[in-house]
């Protein structure tokens, strides 16, 4: 009997150490990824969306940091080869720069089964895209009393005096310039390619130099109008339309010439954590994933079976929506990737003289 109750004691203790070296080991082994994104109403969006549910559903958690764009810290990990971070949000310029100088990991596409649905040019050899963003200027609706309608009035400080809020970057400024000078979308790039259309898109943003608030971080474009430093404002749709239908504020989006854009996770060359940030891009790109982020911020998915899953309600607020997409201008990624260096040194000049 006293034999019996001991080898039960001792198996109970042997099951229960064995339940706790589980917990322990499970613990020890679940995984944090380290993610840097453009932070804001964005990443929020992401944060219930993408990374909550899949937190859920695979144990795998998020450690968020926040930036500005472009490769200068990922390069500076890839030299000294002590990558930090497993996934990164990247504008299409900067996928394919980082994918050509190898600080990113090639995708294995088949992982997301079949993509006969996505757009176009929405996967690459390095990267996946997340979303469809477009840059538009806004305004206060309470601050206007001729709402302006064209991107030519954004240039026009004669019937619309004030200041003017811009991200501190010549990508869309020059592009918004030419437009504004007559250049048609559809030869933005023939002319940007030339000494003489780089000089004629700076002498445009020359007449609004003097009226121009510079930002950096995506969030304070919304900042900026609602604080009324300036009376119209370059920004991400999704910033606009987050201050408008969360916070309540009364802006409105002026959809000419928006230039639109591809969003793309990576995983940096190197990543501790490579196959599980995997397991998390081909998570957050099926339809449902797509739809579910439009539910917070205002971002087309790049797959087409995602519209049908979008609440309608919803889908007038979208870059692509057929009454926002008039006249639109898809960013030439390769353009930017083969010239950014070269005009941004001119742009940095340009801002001190």
């Amino acid at each position: 009997m006293h034999a019996t109750r001991s080898r039960f004691r001792h198996g109970a203790v042997l099951a229960a150490a064995t339940v706790l070296c589980a917990l322990s080991c499970a613990a020890q082994a679940a995984t944090t990824l380290s993610v840097v994104t453009f932070g804001g109403a964005y990443e929020n969006a992401a944060k219930k969306a993408w990374f909550e549910p899949f937190t859920a559903k695979t144990g795998i958690d998020f450690s968020t940091e926040s930036y500005d764009g472009g490769l200068a810290k990922l390069s500076a990990m890839e030299q000294a080869k002590n990558p930090t971070w497993d996934l990164i949000d990247l504008e299409t310029n900067d996928a394919i720069t980082a994918c050509d100088e190898g600080l990113l990991q090639k995708f294995d596409r088949k992982l997301l089964g079949n993509t006969s649905d996505f757009l176009p040019g929405s996967i690459s050899d390095c990267a996946v895209s997340a979303m469809v963003w477009s840059t538009v200027y806004a305004y206060d609706t309470t601050k206007l009393s001729t709402p302006p309608t064209t991107i030519n009035d954004f240039f026009d400080l004669k019937k619309y005096p004030g200041k003017r809020g811009m991200r501190k970057s010549p990508k869309v400024a020059m592009e918004w310039a030419l437009i504004a000078d007559g250049v048609a979308p559809k030869d933005v790039y023939k002319v940007l390619g030339t000494p003489a259309g780089v000089d004629r898109a700076f002498k445009k943003l020359d007449t609004i130099k003097s009226s121009i608030v510079w930002w950096d971080a995506g969030a304070q474009a919304p900042q900026l109008l609602a604080d009324g430093a300036v009376v119209m404002t370059q920004a991400y749709n999704g910033r606009i339309d987050d201050a408008m239908h969360k916070d309540h504020k009364p802006f409105k989006i002026v959809w000419d010439a928006q230039v639109y854009d591809y969003e793309w996770w990576g995983i940096p060359a190197g990543a501790k954590n490579a196959a599980d940030a995997a397991k998390f891009i081909v998570s957050a790109s099926t339809p449902q994933a797509y739809a579910d982020l439009s539910k917070y911020i205002a971002y087309a998915p790049p797959r087409k079976d995602a519209i049908p899953l979008i609440d309608k309600s919803r889908l007038g607020d979208l870059p692509t929506a057929p009454a926002n997409f008039k006249r639109p201008l898809q960013i030439d990624a390769t353009f930017w990737a083969d010239n950014a260096d070269a005009i941004n040194k001119r742009f940095q000049v340009w801002l001190t003289q």
